[in-house]
């Protein structure tokens, strides 16, 4: 039942209007001035607040503004019998739904609270949606590499630098970009997110851009193209990389002048628009090989961002398998499920190719697929157990004394010379059979002392 206060010094106003209310299916309150209706507002969190603009002490617009800065989400209609345009204008800057004068007209005030709890009912269901997302998107894990990050994220975020990402696939770079964004001064504002590499090359920039009716066959109206939207929020330009030459000068164009013109059209568009880009891609290697902008690097990755690969931070398996497990039981209508310590281990030890992708992916399944509460060894899928069990029969320097650390390296340093093997010891395709970047895979032979063959 809604609860709503009635701030009025006249009790014949506040008679009234409690039993028409508790008529109408309301629990009501009231107070007899602006003291007592701002201590009520403390205790009692009313839904909704009927408050009057003349009464003694303080008056209706100065108890209104004590209000808003305690409680800015609180709903407050106003109630005066001296109603001006100067006094609704005043309360509605401050923060006042509605403005209703007295005498008081039933069908009104009946319509003003309902459209006040609708507007109430959807500010709650925005910040549960709100608070959803962020958790669905929440970066998971205490590892080092991962505190690191956390700890660039929430000095970079306050800034207006843009960013660039890098990471292999999987990794997690959007959500990186998202918290960048929560964490920023546009936070309120719109993040949006373009995968450069799903987007047709002939469309890519009527969807960055956006375009004037007749500008091309199909395009029967006008519409804002991505740059546009996110205007004085976050364009996330995802899998940049892949973007062509012809695109990539026109970005630039919009990170150096902040405007630009749509597809079809002639008039010039002004932008406040926080880039961050992210790519599974070595762009060095890329602009060497003349596939990317060297300026458009060097503008792009102001704030650089590496997002470690999986394998380098086994000590997070646990907690995100965790948030993985809670969030598909909930997800599926499953009760909840627990993992082994023997199948956690067995989850450490696998190489991950696909990262943190992959271990949700397995976890989905896993939920979906194990009857019981409990997952245990037996029910992960077959290429994980058979890559554990190969690891269990490796001779690790240092026999059962070796550390976790040396025993995941040796375990690396075989596989990493098993796929070059493979792969007739050809480096970019090793790197691509195995998904990691080409020179990713190089600082790892080197780091391992793997000597190439010819």
């Amino acid at each position: 039942m809604k609860n709503i206060l009635i701030v009025d010094d006249e009790a014949s106003i506040r008679e009234s209007l409690m039993g028409i209310l508790q008529d109408e299916g309301f629990r009501t309150s009231f107070a007899r001035n602006g003291e007592e209706g701002l201590t009520m507002v403390k205790e009692e969190s009313p839904d909704l607040v009927l408050l009057d603009i003349w009464m003694p002490g303080i008056d209706g617009i100065e108890t209104l503004r004590r209000i808003k800065e305690a409680h800015p989400d609180q709903l407050v209609v106003m109630m005066s019998g001296h109603g001006t345009i100067e006094s609704a204008v005043k309360a509605t800057k401050l923060g006042a739904f509605d403005f209703i004068e007295k005498p008081l007209s039933l069908e009104k005030v009946l319509l003003c609270i309902q459209n006040a709890m609708k507007i109430g009912d959807l500010v709650e269901e925005n910040r549960s949606l709100k608070a959803k997302i962020a958790k669905e998107h929440e970066m998971i894990g205490e590892s080092p590499p991962i505190r690191i990050l956390k700890e660039q994220i929430g000095i970079a975020a306050p800034t207006s630098g843009w960013v660039l990402i890098t990471g292999e696939n999987g990794t997690g770079k959007e959500l990186v970009a998202r918290a960048i964004h929560t964490f920023s001064k546009r936070a309120n504002k719109p993040f949006i997110e373009v995968n450069c590499a799903a987007i047709p090359e002939e469309l890519i920039e009527s969807e960055l851009f956006g375009h004037e009716k007749g500008a091309f066959t199909g395009a029967t109206t006008s519409r804002k193209g991505k740059f546009d939207q996110a205007h004085e929020g976050t364009l996330f330009l995802d899998e940049i990389g892949d973007m062509s030459l012809k695109t990539q000068a026109k970005v630039l164009r919009i990170l150096q002048e902040r405007k630009f013109e749509r597809v079809g059209g002639n008039r010039t568009i002004e932008v406040d628009v926080r880039v961050i880009a992210a790519t599974n891609k070595d762009l060095e290697e890329e602009i060497a090989s003349g596939h990317f902008r060297e300026d458009l690097y060097y503008r792009l990755n102001v704030l650089p961002f590496h997002v470690p690969p999986l394998r380098q931070r086994p000590e997070d398996i646990p907690a995100l398998t965790k948030h993985f497990l809670d969030y598909f039981c909930s997800k599926e209508s499953r009760e909840t499920k627990t993992i082994t310590p023997a199948a956690l281990e067995v989850l450490k030890i696998h190489p991950w190719p696909g990262n943190v992708r992959e271990l949700k992916n397995i976890v989905e399944r896993l939920v979906i697929m194990t009857p019981g509460t409990t997952i245990t060894e037996k029910n992960l899928p077959a290429a994980i157990g058979k890559k554990a069990a190969g690891t269990r029969g490796v001779a690790l320097p240092g026999g059962d004394s070796a550390t976790y650390r040396e025993a995941r390296d040796h375990f690396e340093r075989d596989f990493i010379i098993r796929k070059l093997e493979e792969n007739e010891w050809n480096i970019s395709r090793t790197a691509e059979s195995i998904e990691i970047e080409r020179s990713n895979l190089h600082r790892k032979i080197k780091a391992f002392g793997i000597e190439l063959k010819k």
